[in-house]
């Protein structure tokens, strides 16, 4: 199939989890998945705290931060502002390879492209505040010639994102979750903020001066091109633990569309800072590409009276 005719060219997905949930794994599983399915796959570290994401892909560098690239916090005296105060998209987001240094693009064996948003502890002591790091995670854009590339954006762990809006410009959002009251609950509340983004309601804008950034907000939200979103059960033990988290979300209307057992090799290789391979994992993360390219995911969110499907046994 031409690759700029696959379902998913061109698509941004993101990654939301609690802290510990294993988004990032699941972020390099996915990113390896849609390369073995002939997609032109970027990978953008959008945790602006956790460290690694290069070396798991097994990229030849860890690539210098996007921030430098596009000049720096406002914060510290520089160009990219919080989308939270300032959601006007940053002029020049959409960069072509010629225009990017080589520093700023990590390669993997698989030719995925890694970009780095930035990380807020090398800011130095009083630039705490990852919001342009955000920013440059919602609007940045490589589009290299040919093949529209598939966007895997890894976010940092929890909601705080989500609710500063990156979500309007991705066009599925997948929720990863451990086997944990806390993982399901992070679900129910990611799905809650989406149904209601859905829904119209508006977004928070009292902070907002300016009328017009007021409906410059609105309009975001209203004109977001997300589609979905999934879910993804990882650092499963057992059998019995898959079954009854299957339920309890069928519960709440979720339904899985991968499960992903714990492995002590993803956890190793983790630990020395090297490329993760597990031949389960990565066929749970084809799933997730099995299910987007479905009408583009269109069959992830079925109500649960809808599906009396059973977990798979592994």
């Amino acid at each position: 199939m031409n690759r700029e005719r696959k379902p998913l060219a061109g698509q941004r997905l993101g990654l939301f989890g609690r802290g510990g949930s294993g988004k990032s794994t699941c972020a390099v599983l996915l990113a390896k998945a849609l390369a073995r399915a002939g997609y032109t796959v970027n990978v953008v570290d959008a945790d602006s705290t956790n460290e690694g994401l290069s070396q798991a892909l097994g990229a030849d560098r860890t690539p210098d931060s996007l921030l430098d690239w596009f000049g720096g916090t406002v914060f510290s005296g520089g160009r990219v502002t919080c989308p939270v105060d300032d959601p006007v998209p940053m002029a020049g987001a959409h960069v072509a390879p010629e225009q990017l240094p080589d520093r700023f693009v990590g390669r993997t064996p698989e030719g995925i492209r890694v970009f780095l948003a930035g990380k807020v502890g090398l800011l130095g002591p009083g630039a705490g505040c990852d919001g342009p790091m955000t920013k440059i995670a919602r609007d940045f854009a490589f589009e290299p010639a040919g093949a529209a590339p598939v966007t895997v954006v890894d976010f940092k762990a929890g909601i705080e994102d989500a609710s500063r809006g990156v979500v309007t410009s991705l066009d599925w959002v997948i929720v990863v979750m451990d086997p944990s009251y806390a993982g399901v609950r992070a679900a129910v509340i990611m799905k809650l903020l989406l149904d209601q983004m859905r829904a119209g309601v508006p977004p928070a804008t009292r902070h907002l001066a300016s009328p017009e950034l007021v409906a410059l907000t609105r309009r975001t939200f209203q004109e977001a091109r997300t589609q979905g979103v999934l879910y993804v059960l990882n650092k499963v033990p057992d059998n019995d633990t898959e079954h009854f988290l299957w339920q309890r979300l069928l519960e709440v209307e979720i339904q899985v569309v991968a499960s992903i057992r714990e492995d002590a090799s993803l956890r190793q290789a983790w630990l020395e800072g090297a490329p993760l391979y597990s031949a389960t994992a990565e066929a749970e993360a084809a799933k997730i590409v099995r299910a987007l390219e479905q009408e583009r995911g269109g069959c992830a969110e079925k109500p649960a009276a809808e599906s009396a499907a059973e977990p798979e046994s592994h």
